[in-house]
């Protein structure tokens, strides 16, 4: 139960609905033990007692307490489903506040499909046990014990008979949950398996047609739909060995009443209505006894998903605020690198080593290098989207740390290399980082990015809703409404992650003009492969391995032999031969 005690902050609050849908289940539970009483009065009292004007009443009696339960078992069940669906809402939105709050470290390990999966089936499967489990497992308790004081009273000897197997049905049903749990808990994480292979799937269906791999999508949906199957045919084979056990337990106590109880009644130390009576009450607590397996099953499968919540619930954010942080307003755009050293797990190399720069606000630091030599690294150490293993990031003189999460981010920009759109507005796109963007400031955002007249083409303008991810757009499109977005927020630092990738050259110059215009006053640290994207910069860095090999202006960088003079000659030198080819 240590699950469920972990998550009693979710479900605990609303109590209220809990307790009422109990109260009623004890209500609704004793009337069903009355109905085998008023079997045993009318045998012993109104047939061999001869009391035939107890029948009107009787009748009458049975249709009133039919009516009380109805309205019983009404309540109960309502009350049992707000218990269950109001505790989950809030252990849902939990859950997604704290993924929006995980570092990108998290995201670096975790599956698409799996964490839906946990928001979806996992949380319902721990809502049923809420709205349903509990109460059967309350109802379980409150039949036996109801049962067994009224078999008691009519027979102690019979009682203790009849119910000779009930310890060995209790060790088969705990061995049953002993092997059923792990059984539950591998079919939940193979159902996270197969729902990311749909997610990826879906999400690059373009890739997948483009390059005729659809039979082989195919098959890895099918090799992770039949390793969720050959989970569940496991987890029925339990099942299947189990319960004809515990039937078998249950129908033999069956055995013994008939046997001694009928022994009882040719004695006459049993009247035949309380027989009659007992054979009802002895399955009041066999079939709850047998159906303890369903029990077991429903509280399985929800501590298998209590497990994967409390997974997402208890992971370690390590990027907060600190207790002392303070809100960063305007900053001016200084930033410092001090032997700055990241590492993205311990088992990987350094993915920068020993950085070292100082960009002056109002700046525009270039960063260039092969893939994978931590450009992006920089940047995203800038933003505290993951956190130095040494050294310190600074900005306007302090450390990064010192500042809010929230006030930090918003004061920087970013425009990456994937364009990244919500399926709504154009307008709600652009201003996505400024909710209270005013309609002049997101159009001129999008003049800025070159998206205006484009925009306006479309059947709604900027009340055009996008598909998702942007279908609908071709790629430049998508990248201009990106750096629209970045622009909107007026950001006292730039970041532009190859943010002209998608671009045709022509656009590309289009934009680099406005973004002169945009970066005059704000420091900008441009990500580019090409040269043209960054040779206007104030100070250019050559990254090589998580190093800085190289730094300085385009004109010095070109003379010095280096790296970056490689990289120039690669990218002109085609240039050169056809210029070449047309003096000819």
């Amino acid at each position: 139960m240590g699950i469920f005690r972990k998550l009693k902050i979710y479900y605990w609050p609303y109590k209220g609905y809990f307790f009422w849908s109990i109260a009623f289940l004890l209500i609704a539970t004793a009337i069903t033990v009355v109905y085998p009483m008023i079997l045993q009065i009318t045998i012993d009292e109104v047939i061999y007692g001869g009391k035939y004007e107890w029948i009107p009443y009787l009748a009458l009696g049975f249709i009133g307490i039919m009516i009380i339960k109805g309205v019983a078992t009404f309540i109960h069940q309502y009350t049992g489903d707000l218990f269950g669906i109001t505790s989950v809402y809030k252990l849902r939105n939990a859950l997604y506040n704290k993924l929006q709050y995980l570092p990108f470290r998290y995201y670096d390990k975790a599956k698409t499909g799996d964490l839906m999966s946990r928001l979806t089936a996992d949380v319902e499967g721990f809502r049923f046990f809420l709205s349903i489990g509990f109460s059967e497992l309350i109802r379980f308790i409150l039949l036996i014990g109801i049962s067994f004081s009224v078999m008691f009273y009519y027979s102690i000897s019979l009682t203790i008979v009849t119910l000779i197997t009930l310890p060995f049905l209790a060790v088969v049903t705990f061995k049953f949950d002993k092997a059923v749990h792990p059984a539950f808990r591998s079919i939940r994480k193979s159902f996270g398996k197969l729902n990311t292979k749909v997610q990826e799937n879906i999400s690059g269906i373009n890739t997948v047609k483009s390059l005729s791999r659809e039979d082989f999508e195919i098959d890895k949906f099918n090799n992770s739909n039949g390793d969720y199957k050959e989970k569940y045919i496991f987890t029925a084979d339990i099942w299947a060995k189990f319960f004809p056990l515990m039937e078998f337990l249950g129908n033999l106590s069956v055995v013994f009443l008939l046997a001694y109880g009928g022994y009882l009644v040719m004695i006459g130390d049993l009247f035949l209505g309380e027989l009659v009576a007992f054979y009802s009450l002895v399955w009041y607590i066999m079939w709850p006894i047998m159906n303890l397996g369903f029990i077991v099953n429903l509280f399985s499968q929800s501590k298998a998903s209590g497990e994967r919540l409390l997974e997402i619930l208890e992971a370690e954010n390590e990027i907060e605020d600190k207790p002392s942080a303070i809100k960063a307003e305007r900053l001016k755009g200084e930033v410092e690198f001090r032997n700055v050293t990241l590492r993205y797990s311990e088992e990987d190399k350094d993915a920068l080593y020993n950085i070292n720069f100082h960009a002056h606000p109002g700046k525009v630091i270039g960063l260039i290098g092969s893939t994978g030599s931590g450009k992006t690294s920089l940047t995203q150490v800038m933003t505290r989207f993951y956190e130095p293993v040494d050294g310190e990031v600074r900005m306007d003189g302090k450390n990064v740390e010192e500042f809010t999460l929230h006030s930090l981010r918003s004061n920087i920009g970013f425009v990456l290399q994937e364009s990244f759109l919500f399926s709504s507005s154009i307008k709600a796109n652009i201003s996505y980082g400024k909710p209270n963007a005013t309609m002049e400031d997101i159009i001129d955002a999008a003049k800025r990015a070159q998206a205006h007249d484009f925009i306006m083409e479309l059947p709604d303008d900027y009340d055009t809703m996008l598909g998702e991810r942007g279908m609908g757009l071709s790629g430049g499109q998508k990248q201009r409404i990106a750096i629209a977005r970045a622009f909107c927020i007026n950001p006292s630092i730039l970041i532009l992650d190859d943010a002209t990738s998608a671009v045709d050259m022509e656009t590309e110059f289009q934009i680099q003009k406005s973004l002169k215009e945009v970066m005059h006053g704000r420091t900008t640290f441009i990500i580019a492969h090409r040269i043209s994207s960054l040779k206007h910069a104030d100070e250019i860095l050559v990254l090589e391995n998580g190093h800085i090999v190289e730094r300085g202006v385009h004109d010095i960088l070109l003379k010095q032999n280096g790296p970056y003079q490689r990289i120039y000659d690669i990218q002109y030198r085609d240039i050169g031969r056809v210029i070449g080819t047309h003096a000819g």
